[in-house]
């Protein structure tokens, strides 16, 4: 689809965007908006991926074919989440593996689909964007969005655009920082031990703020850095590239005293 005649585009916020940290959802429309996209939040729910990584493929289809009619008026369909976005793009198909027709719906929904910063820079061809961050930042390349989907050089080119900011990169930017979703629920031991070894890399990068593309990621480094006493700030991408961070970082008291008193 030509971007340059049609840019209607349907935000899939994600579950942990909704529940924790809205923030980054404003931050997602403000770049598309300032690329001149009209923005849509229509009504959603999650695109499955806990249940398809489960093995529950009832569930997860019925999750993808609310998704797809909540979006199918939209020309495209953006996620700040590599996970989400790689979810939809490249699963949904699969889940209507035997049924022609609604796997003709989910690969013409796919092709649609995309994490948000690669639509910016692939689609629309945005190179360079209106904030300033004067801090060293170093940057994690969550595995969904890197092995799925090629994100890596797209971040990492908007970021250069950013007033003031510096990218430090950290050893091993592209290992797994051991979030997985359900994987760090069924096997907690091992994925404390994988995120126990990425602070390791964060910290030894020597920059004082982390950012990434994928919330779950953020908040599983974020709290083991805060366990650890760690004052790293850290934060989504979207947020640092759509000027906006006034907002606490990730995993800050007053995030969680705000948590407790909802």
């Amino acid at each position: 689809m030509d971007p340059s005649s049609s840019k209607r585009v349907g935000l899939f916020a994600t579950c942990l965007v909704d529940l924790f940290r809205p923030s980054v959802g404003f931050a997602a429309v403000k770049l598309l908006e300032d690329a001149g996209c009209t923005v849509s939040v229509p009504s959603q729910t999650c695109c499955g991926q806990p249940a398809f990584n489960s093995g529950d493929q009832a569930d997860a289809r019925a999750l993808a074919l609310q998704v797809m009619d909540s979006f199918a008026n939209c020309d495209y369909v953006v996620a700040p989440s590599g996970s989400c976005a790689g979810m939809m793009a490249k699963h949904y198909p699969e889940l209507f593996e035997g049924d022609p027709e609604l796997q003709r719906r989910a690969r013409a929904f796919a092709a649609k689909t995309f994490e948000l910063v690669s639509f910016l820079t692939d689609v629309l061809g945005v190179t360079q964007v209106r904030a300033s961050f004067p801090r060293t930042v170093t940057y994690h390349d969550s595995c969904s969005g890197l092995r799925e989907l090629g994100v890596q050089a797209q971040p990492r080119k908007l970021l250069a655009s950013v007033d003031g900011l510096e990218l430090k990169e950290m050893k091993d930017s592209d290992v797994c920082c051991g979030f997985g979703g359900t994987f760090a629920a069924k096997f907690g031991e091992i994925s404390g031990a994988i995120v126990e070894r990425k602070t390791v890399d964060i910290i030894g990068s020597g920059a004082p703020v982390l950012l990434a593309g994928d919330l779950g990621c953020l908040m599983n480094m974020a709290g083991r850095l805060s366990r650890q006493g760690r004052a790293i700030e850290v934060r989504h991408v979207a947020e640092v590239l759509a000027n906006m961070t006034d907002t606490p970082p990730i995993g800050a008291p007053a995030e969680k005293s705000a948590e407790k008193t909802a």
